[in-house]
């Protein structure tokens, strides 16, 4: 008896990916409506990703859910259209696929609007088409739709946007994503996509050819640092967000902080050679960067 490929599209395929990023999603210190918010967020971006990145789960069944049959299965751009019909139908109407129906009671319970989960996709959609990226400002550009949208969803599903959080948390997201891109450049590769500017590039004397090598050089050990300073920097300045919130939200905050340096700490710590793989960071060096992150700032003055 032939298995209905929809069967396959078990959402815990993708939300197990949780556990694998730097920092922790829904930790249970959290209320739980909060925890279940952000799982389905998370849900929600990590599918859009993996249709991007072309890393759907074996089977087809995801496919099948958002109606895409066939040879069309394979086609990137079409099922990121399929995704964007069946996210519409979670403000009108009755998604298909199982993560956006989990979804759907999230945004009536939160007020959420299209447009951070639109960007989202317009993000992956950007992956398809733009492989390189000639400036930091069209880094940024494009960090803007694929990190950014996701910080502003916390600050919604948590009750505490106001347009200075939104501003340092796009901050903190921007980091975050260019600190993956750091961790993730030898597999960013496999899928010929390039997230180090290329003007940076040319200013340390790196070739595409140079950042396929086993081991990095000194040249590309040099550029990492370089970027690696800049998502620093980001993170520094998104930091206050922090402290602007209160409770076991500034502890959910200071994890997504925390866990942006830890990572930094182990690309670090392996010299800025992630050409092996990417360097990770441990839970002790999550929680000591925790820790800083929480301690209160000196006033000036």
């Amino acid at each position: 008896m032939a298995t209905d490929p929809r069967a396959a599209a078990d959402p815990r395929t993708t939300l197990d990916k949780a556990a694998a990023e730097n920092f922790p999603v829904a930790p249970a210190f959290l209320p739980r409506a909060w925890r279940d918010g952000l799982m389905a967020v998370y849900g929600y971006a990590r599918l859009v990703d993996d249709i991007g990145d072309g890393d759907l789960a074996p089977g087809g069944g995801d496919a099948a859910r958002l109606g895409v049959e066939g040879d069309l299965a394979e086609d990137r751009l079409v099922l990121l259209d399929a995704f964007e019909a069946d996210l519409r139908r979670v403000f009108d109407g009755t998604p298909r696929h199982p993560l956006l129906q989990a979804l759907q009671p999230v945004v009536r319970r939160h007020a959420l609007t299209p447009e951070p989960f639109l960007a989202l996709i317009e993000a992956n959609r950007q992956d398809q088409l733009t492989t390189r990226y000639e400036t930091y400002d069209d880094l940024l550009a494009y960090c803007k739709l694929s990190a950014d949208p996701v910080g502003r969803l916390v600050l919604a599903l948590t009750g505490t946007s106001t347009p200075e959080r939104v501003r340092l948390s796009d901050r903190i997201c921007t980091a975050l994503q260019i600190v993956e891109h750091l961790q993730d450049i030898t597999e960013d590769l496999g899928r010929d996509r390039i997230y180090l500017p290329a003007e940076d590039m040319r200013r340390f004397h790196v070739t595409e050819a140079d950042l396929k090598a086993p081991t990095a050089g000194a040249s590309v050990r040099a550029l990492v640092a370089f970027e690696a300073q800049r998502a620093h920097d980001l993170l520094d300045e998104g930091t206050p967000l922090v402290h602007s919130v209160h409770g076991r939200l500034r502890l959910l905050l200071a994890g997504f902080v925390g866990g942006g340096r830890a990572a930094l700490g182990a690309i670090t710590a392996a010299g800025f050679d992630v050409a092996p793989g990417p360097p990770k960071p441990t839970k002790a060096g999550l929680l000591r960067e925790m820790a800083a992150v929480l301690r209160p700032t000196p006033r000036k003055g």
